[in-house]
């Protein structure tokens, strides 16, 4: 068990519409490839792993929502989430519902926080523990600067708190 949340430092890439790319970097390289319904996981000096994402349905909703959103595709996210967005131009969230029962059972929601054109975090709630963020951009850059006392709640949601 971990004492404090695991940081990653890493970039998403979409390289074309059906595949989305998760590279981590800091503390250790890995690349996880979700193409084709399945998704490949690469780690230096270990045997590729492959697996289906009926076995992982968080991926699977991870990559719909995210070519959705690049696409500017509303209706194909409408078809898999309810849909609720809040705030302002300058502030604002997404919140995403698994409409899939079966998804449900395992992923709560799926939030964006952003800010103008900006996306800030990917917040993830399992239905059974606590939330992942993922800061991007500027906020990725304020918790660096914070160092081990980010407050990264805050930093996700644009609250501009470092600890």
């Amino acid at each position: 068990m971990l004492k404090a949340p695991l940081r990653l430092s890493g970039e998403y890439r979409r390289p074309d519409a059906t595949t989305l790319v998760r590279e981590v970097r800091v503390p250790y390289s890995e690349t996880t490839t979700i193409r084709d319904g399945h998704a490949i996981l690469a780690r230096a000096g270990k045997p590729e792993r492959r697996f289906a994402l009926s076995r992982a349905p968080e991926l699977a909703a991870l990559q719909t929502s995210f070519g959705a959103l690049l696409s500017g595709d509303a209706a194909a996210l409408r078809a898999h989430y309810t849909v609720d967005a809040q705030g302002t131009d300058a502030r604002w969230s997404l919140r995403l519902r698994p409409r899939d029962a079966k998804l449900a059972q395992r992923l709560q929601d799926i939030v964006l926080y952003g800010g103008g054109e900006e996306l800030r975090c990917i917040e993830t709630t399992p239905a059974k523990g606590p939330a992942q963020r993922t800061l991007m951009a500027e906020a990725a850059q304020a918790a660096l600067r914070a160092g081990d006392g980010a407050d990264v709640a805050a930093l996700c949601r644009g609250e501009h708190a470092a600890g």
